[in-house]
Formats: structure tokens, sequence, C-alpha cells
């Protein structure tokens, strides 16, 4: 069943944004120092002739969506770069009007295909996994719903319901979501502010004592400075998962930064999220960090509000790698393995309790996943890829449009702080943070809402 509504594909352009870093980030036991922004930029028409245009963004982190022992982060990044222009032309292809869900739906089914014909072309070593393909693709899906958004005039978030939407969740999910549509799992208004998650990396100082060269740039240099001058309340802290000691070792010390920090602002309550980055060989290695955890710090143990996925992003491989035990003590969220419905199906089997709702990995399946974790009472959270400027807001969007979500995360403006200069004057609720949270109901506007 087609709409009025509809639109097609015009045009789409897609170019690359180099992003520097202030301080260098480490996690999953690498560390960078700047990043590359995919942007898009995407013409639609309507059946009566309407046209707009829509924008997407996305970080390339490339470190991320596609570690290997035998690809390096260049040939990576190239890889990813390449499937970047294809697909945005493979886009600009498409034949139909049409929703943007069926555009995105449809179009992204030939993603493994182009993966696997650039890794050849590139001649590289291995194929590029699907969560580099979707983290690439993810600019070009974005910019389709932005769009869609502008050519009618209203808020994306607003035209998923059935007087927009082609087919109903059953088309994209199964059966259980039959007669349902994505209104029923989305907010007709941003919420209006969220708690802002805070990154802790692994080299990151938390005391002046820790930093041996400061940046100099009037930000904040340590642990205690940022909860200061942000006053934040949550805060996500990047663990080693291989090295039991130097994890407990770093959280409390996180957690006696805290108190101190906290104390001064006159906060009793706040949050920490744990990020092994799929590094622990398996669940005991969690639940002896949590057992030593809640012995040496009760009150650092109830700070923990969920742990993000701990152990390795390949679930068919690992089906001995079982959360059932550790999501009884805390929520346990699927991150780097969530590609696809099968996989969130595959990760409640094995335990999972929660979801990391990225749309790194593409608006569209971020949409359709946030409403299958909402139906099965799962735990939710959005993160982000170090956004910064559009990518952070779309981020941010989407967090404050999901009912249920904890907290967005936002490290954009301690690590490239520089690529949020040309927004921070439009959206100050968003980038200037006081009281630990971003405010979200600036998110309102046409398209995805800024």
């Amino acid at each position: 069943m087609s709409k009025v509504t509809d639109i097609r594909i015009v045009d789409a352009v897609c170019s690359f944004e180099p992003v520097k870093f202030r301080t260098p980030l480490k996690f999953g036991g690498r560390i960078i120092e700047s990043s590359e922004l995919i942007n898009v930029e995407i013409k639609v028409e309507t059946r009566n002739g309407r046209h707009a245009v829509g924008l997407g963004s996305m970080p390339l982190g490339q470190i991320w969506a596609w570690p290997s022992s035998t690809v390096s982060p260049e040939q990576a990044a190239g890889a990813m770069k390449q499937f970047a222009l294809e697909a945005t032309d493979m886009l600009a292809a498409y034949p139909d009007f049409d929703h943007p869900l069926d555009i995105i739906y449809r179009t992204s089914a030939e993603y493994a295909h182009l993966g696997q014909k650039i890794s050849r072309q590139l001649k590289l070593p291995e194929v590029m996994p699907p969560l580099a393909e979707l983290v690439a693709a993810s600019p070009l899906d974005a910019a389709v719903h932005d769009a869609y958004g502008r050519v009618l005039g209203i808020n994306s978030y607003n035209a998923l319901s059935k007087e927009f939407a082609n087919c109903d969740l059953s088309e994209y999910l199964d059966d259980q979501f039959a007669g349902e549509y994505l209104d029923k799992y989305t907010l007709r208004t941003p919420k209006p502010k969220l708690p802002l998650y805070h990154l802790i990396g692994a080299v990151d100082p938390l005391t002046s004592d820790e930093v041996q060269k400061p940046v100099g740039d009037k930000l904040p240099e340590t642990l205690g400075q940022w909860i200061a001058a942000d006053g934040l309340t949550h805060l996500k802290i990047k663990l080693a998962g291989d090295n039991l000691q130097w994890d407990i070792d770093r959280v409390l010390a996180v957690d006696q930064v805290a108190i101190e920090a906290q104390g001064k602002r006159g906060c009793t309550q706040w949050f920490y999220s744990l990020d092994f980055n799929e590094k622990c060989a398996n669940v005991d290695y969690v639940l002896e960090f949590l057992k030593k955890i809640q012995a040496q710090s009760p009150a650092a143990y109830d700070r923990i509000q969920y742990i993000e996925q701990p152990t390795n992003r390949d679930l068919k491989a690992h089906p001995e790698n079982k959360m059932h035990a550790a999501a009884k003590l805390k929520p346990v969220v699927i991150d780097e393995s969530l590609i696809d419905y099968e996989s969130l199906l595959l990760s409640r089997e094995l335990g999972y309790s929660g979801v990391a709702l990225k749309a790194c990995k593409g608006h569209t399946d971020a949409l359709l996943l946030g409403a299958a974790a909402q139906k099965f009472g799962m735990f939710l959270c959005v993160q982000d890829l170090t956004c910064p400027g559009f990518s952070f807001l779309h981020s941010a969007s989407l967090a404050a449009r999901i009912p249920g979500v904890a907290a967005i995360e936002g490290n954009g403006r301690q690590y490239c702080p520089g690529a949020n200069r040309a927004w921070k004057p439009r959206y100050p609720t968003m980038f200037d943070i006081k009281d630990g949270t971003v405010g979200t109901a600036a998110l309102d506007g046409d398209g995805l809402g800024f």
C-alpha cells in the first residue's frame, strides 16, 4: 500500500570531514586521537512535486566497528569510506516512491553483498563485518528520515504511524508486532531533558596528579573538574576486561574522586555504567568483579546502573557466554552484537536483559529494535560513537523520543569539542551542560528535530 506522503530519492551526495581530538581516548586496548565524519546530503521529492534536503552525519568509527588483527585501522577506514560512497550511490538509484522505513529496509538488504564486493576489490584478508557496514551506511539512513520530515513539514518521529507507514511492524520484525506501528513505541514530543553520561576513558586523568601534559584550553582536565563544571551525575567507566585487579581499582578510584567532587556540590545520588568492550573471557569474570566491588564498596556497587556487553561480540560462535547470572545482579545490555532483530532474539536467549541503541547502526534499525526491546521489557539506553555536532543531536533526538531510555551518552564535548562550535549557539541546552543533563526539548523541529 503506497501513500501520498511517500518520497522518492532525487539525489544523494556523500563527503568526509576530519575531526581532531583534544585528548586521546583509549578503549578496547586501542588509543584514538582523531576521527572522521561521514556526511550525507539527500534530496527528495513527494508525489506532488515538493522537494527538500535531509542531512546525516556519523563518525567513521572503524576502531569500534571493525577491530581486527589482520585488517589495519587504515584499511578498515578506507573500506568503510568506499562502502559509504557506494551505498549512497545505491540509495540515489532507488526507483520508487516509498516511506523511509521501506527505502532503508530494502536498500540495506544489499549491504552484505556490497561489503563482500568492496573487500574483494581492496584485497582485504577478511570480509567487512556487518557492524562496519551499518556504521558506514548510518548517515544516509538518517538523511532519508530527515528529508522525509522536512518535505512534509513535520517531525520525522511523528511520521511513523499507520497514516504514513506502508507496512506494520510485522514486516520488519515478526508476527508478534502485527497491527502495530512505531508510533506506539515513540513519543510525540521529545522528553524535555535527559541525564548525560560522561565517559571516563582508560587513560583519562582522574586527579591533577595524573595530568602529565595539560591541554590548556580552559576545559576541565580531570574527572573532578568535569563533575564540578558540568554537574555530572552519570559516569561511564571504560575497563580492561582482561585485568581484574586493574578494573576493580579503576572503579574504586573513580568512586573516590566522585565522592569528593559530588560532596562539594551537595549531590547525594549518581550512577555508573561499566564498559568492558567485550574483553571479558566469560561471565565468571563479571561475577567476580561485581562480588569484589560490592565487598570493598557497597555504595559503589549500588551506583552501577548497568553493564555493557562484557564478552565477545560473536554470539553464535560463543553460546557459552551466557549472562543470566550477571543480569540477576545488574542490567547487562547488548551492544556490539546488536546488528539486527535476529541478534536481539539471540541475546535474550543468552541472558542479556538490556539494549544499547546507537544511531551509528542506523536510524531505522534503532527505531525497530527500540520497539522490540520495549515489548520484551528490556532495559534501554542510547549511546554514541564520540559523536559531535549533527551526529550528537541525532543520537540525542533518538533517546528523547523512545520511552524508557535511561540516559544519553555524549562524549564529543570531551574529546572533539571543536566540531560542536557551529551547533552550540543554535542549541545551547544540548552543548552547554550545567546540571548534568541535556535539554532535549529543543529537538522538536521538522525532520529529525533540529
